[in-house]
């Protein structure tokens, strides 16, 4: 088990642009990276469509905020390993479909050139792409900012997040296994790795929020709890510096109530502009002595300070 921790969100928010007042502060603002993950887009986007061309750009089209958005990403792909020595790779986003990197109605003569998706199974898909070059382009999106332990979102927490993602190979691997802290709690372990590394930052504030552009926050959500019918928002909480391990306890909060549910699901942020992941299962059930002891001994092979069996 590892010690209690709430989980704050979080992301460093990618906003659509305002009216533009001149061409110039676009070209200058529209270029401009942001924070490696499955990036952010754009917030309650409807009506979403996704093109790839041959250049390796992609074309997103939607509605937000009251107004049909035309967003060119392009030059990222995969991710690399947590390393203090550069930051995390990550989309350039021109919010007006091609002013500020080609100074033209780029997307009016969009050519698109996707296949048909043909790539793993993914969840919270939106769109999906397969390029010309065999690389894989994904749209995701879900509620990212609901309030812990199974309270009421407001309207700015409830909302939709929308990720674009671009790989080639291998997705993220997001293991998660279930057993009992103090034989009383349900409780979750596991760890979230990309290729033969674990993902994970080097910097966070006290609540958990990274604070670079590889830490990873786990999004946990029980189903059917003292919270209410249906998935609920349990924690967010980061995985370990060094591991990309962690674990988590459905313990009792301050004055909020014990979480367990029948089932649980968590989601992951990609590390650079991989694919969000997800798991579900079912909670451990009643406490077993045998089963107990065998997940101690995984929990003891995560080699993560953190986690420690009980």
């Amino acid at each position: 088990m590892c010690a209690r921790r709430s989980g704050a969100d979080p992301s460093a928010y990618v906003r659509s642009l305002a009216v533009l007042a001149a061409l110039a502060t676009l070209a200058s603002a529209a270029l401009a990276p942001t924070a490696g993950a499955s990036q952010l887009i754009d917030r309650n986007a409807q009506g979403i469509e996704l093109e790839v061309n041959t250049k390796g750009e992609a074309l997103l089209t939607y509605r937000a905020g009251g107004r049909l958005r035309h967003v060119l990403a392009w030059g990222a792909v995969n991710a690399i390993a947590p390393t203090t020595a550069r930051p995390q790779v990550a989309f350039r986003l021109d919010y007006a479909g091609g002013w500020g990197k080609y100074r033209r109605d780029y997307w009016k003569t969009f050519t698109n050139a996707c296949r048909a998706y043909d790539g793993p199974s993914l969840h919270w898909v939106v769109a999906t792409c397969k390029a010309r070059d065999g690389s894989y382009w994904s749209l995701q999106a879900w509620q990212k900012m609901l309030p812990n332990f199974g309270l009421a979102p407001t309207p700015a927490q409830a909302v939709w997040m929308l990720h674009l993602s671009h790989w080639r190979g291998v997705l993220p691997r997001l293991e998660i296994e279930t057993n009992w802290a103090y034989r009383t709690y349900d409780h979750l372990y596991g760890t979230f790795a990309y290729g033969s590394t674990g993902v994970f930052g080097f910097h966070s504030t006290p609540t958990g929020v990274p604070l670079d552009s590889f830490g990873r926050n786990v999004y946990v959500d029980t189903f059917n709890s003292i919270y209410g019918a249906g998935w609920k928002r349990e924690n967010s909480f980061l995985t370990h510096r060094g591991t990309g391990a962690f674990c988590y306890g459905f313990y009792p909060h301050g004055s909020h109530p014990v979480g367990r549910g029948e089932r649980y699901r968590a989601t992951v942020i990609g590390p650079g502009v991989t694919p969000d992941v997800y798991w579900e299962g079912v909670a451990p059930g009643a406490y077993s002595r045998d089963a107990d002891a065998a997940a101690n001994d995984r929990i003891r092979a995560l080699s993560d300070g953190s986690c420690k069996p009980n």
